[in-house]
């Protein structure tokens, strides 16, 4: 009777294992890579969203003030919290004229009143309300304008509207 020699192993088991498991990490670390850079577009996305949402309210807030007053080219600071998250978005507003025209004539059955209390002296205005947010905590960078029209007296539109 013949004893065989027991077979021996060459490794090849073993290295085809290490492979394998290359492999499956590198498949990991791609699909971890592909999810962290979606969350990061998507947070970009939000962000920005947020930072028009508080420029369009900050337009808002300018538009319910009054715009016949002396015109300045330093923009105004309006603080505004869209997210509700206890810290307010800093967002720079400037408003100027950009256009004023008599408002039609007074109705004839006006004509006898005082000018302040009829159409004759009042002017359509063309503001525009520009409005720049920078949030410093996600780096989200939006400016958004609004062009506006208002109805102003005389005095009101020499004061707003001086140049133009």
């Amino acid at each position: 009777m013949m004893i065989r020699p027991p077979l021996m192993q060459h490794g090849a088991a073993m290295i085809v294992s290490l492979i394998m498991l290359a492999l499956v990490t590198l498949l990991v670390i791609t699909a971890l890579n592909l999810g962290s850079s979606n969350f990061r577009a998507v947070s970009n996305s939000q962000f920005r969203d947020e930072a028009i949402a508080a420029a369009n309210a900050a337009i808002q807030t300018r538009i319910e003030l009054p715009f016949g007053v002396p015109a300045t080219t330093d923009p105004e600071t309006i603080l505004i919290d869209v997210n509700r998250d206890g810290v307010d978005q800093i967002v720079m507003v400037t408003s100027r004229c950009i256009s004023a025209s008599v408002a039609a004539t007074a109705d004839p059955s006006s004509l006898s009143l005082p000018p302040e209390m009829s159409l004759a002296a009042t002017w359509n205005t063309v503001f525009d309300v520009e409005a720049t947010v920078t949030d410093a905590e996600t780096g989200a960078a939006v400016t958004v304008n609004a062009g506006v029209r208002v109805l102003l007296t005389q005095a009101e539109r020499d004061d707003a509207c001086p140049d133009v």
